[in-house]
């Protein structure tokens, strides 16, 4: 279908933007990961994925190719719909899902607007073996593993999102961290440090 667009930013209004593309005006659905990675530019090209229901029938659309992959792959779980996975794409970045399925924090997916307990179960159930296998474009999506990693990035991560900083935020902060030795509070301090 609908696969690609490049055009004009007509308007911005997240979580939609309005794409020129030859003359046509497409409304577009995107995550916030997009819209932050989209900056001022006027001049845009997005993946898209074109999903028809009955009564309506709606694009989305992703900077990367990788945020299109991860999306077909949420809304393949029963009981999650094109705008839970949305969602879920706006609250985490593709390397933080990843590292919540993989690790099976329900806890973290749970955050999510519009997700349960339940429903994150069920996500790291039904995803688990399947973004295991997926091969992603960007070596910086990679799930980080917990060989490579140190094991108390994740609760630092957390203790960070609790002192008020988003996501995307704690992450760029403990991801200047090399070392993998420290303790979980040694982490904290150091990515305060680095803010």
């Amino acid at each position: 279908m609908i696969g690609k667009l490049t055009g004009k930013i007509l308007e911005k209004n997240p979580p939609e933007i309005l794409l020129e593309v030859g003359g046509i005006g497409y409304e577009i659905l995107c995550p916030m990961s997009s819209f932050y990675e989209m900056g001022s530019v006027d001049t845009l090209s997005l993946h898209t994925h074109f999903h028809v229901k009955e009564d309506a029938q709606t694009l989305y659309g992703f900077i990367s190719k990788d945020e299109k992959i991860l999306f077909r792959e949420l809304i393949r779980v029963n009981g999650v719909g094109p705008k839970v996975a949305l969602a879920i794409l706006s609250h985490l970045n593709i390397a933080s899902l990843m590292n919540a399925v993989a690790n099976e924090d329900d806890a973290l997916l749970a955050k999510t607007p519009g997700i349960g307990k339940k429903t994150a179960q069920k996500l790291i159930v039904e995803l688990k073996d399947r973004l295991a296998k997926l091969e992603l474009h960007s070596v910086q999506h990679q799930p980080i593993t917990a060989s490579s990693s140190n094991p108390n990035t994740q609760k630092a991560s957390q203790a960070l999102q609790a002192l008020g900083f988003k996501v995307k935020e704690a992450e760029k902060m403990l991801g200047a961290i090399t070392d993998n030795s420290l303790s979980t509070e040694a982490l904290i301090r150091q990515a305060l440090q680095n803010k």
